[in-house]
């Protein structure tokens, strides 16, 4: 049970970076600092993409219309870390036999 934990909990961490990595890249894409065109570049943003796309989607359909202002990678992040503080409560409470 608590390898299982640890290792739910190394994956969100993993989840969180990569939609870090995400927004980090898509505001470079943006400003033309780094090329789509360049093959690692775009296996990457792809691989990353399709990743982290399917649960931004759906934060994004609830939020409004904010003019360009995307968000849901924020609220996305502080609901991994609430997921997050949830396992580690569970990981004390198994350890501790709570």
């Amino acid at each position: 049970m608590r390898a299982l934990i640890v290792v739910i909990h190394q994956a969100l961490e993993l989840y969180k970076w990569a939609i870090i990595i995400v927004a980090l890249m898509s505001w470079l894409i943006s400003f033309n600092v780094i090329n789509i065109h360049n093959d690692i570049v775009r296996s990457i943003w792809n691989g990353l993409n399709g990743v982290t796309e399917p649960a931004l989607r759906r934060i994004r359909r609830l939020l409004p219309n904010m003019g360009g202002l995307d968000i849901s990678p924020i609220i996305l992040i502080f609901i991994i870390w609430f997921v997050q503080m949830e396992i580690d409560d569970l990981f004390r409470a198994y350890v501790l036999g709570f």
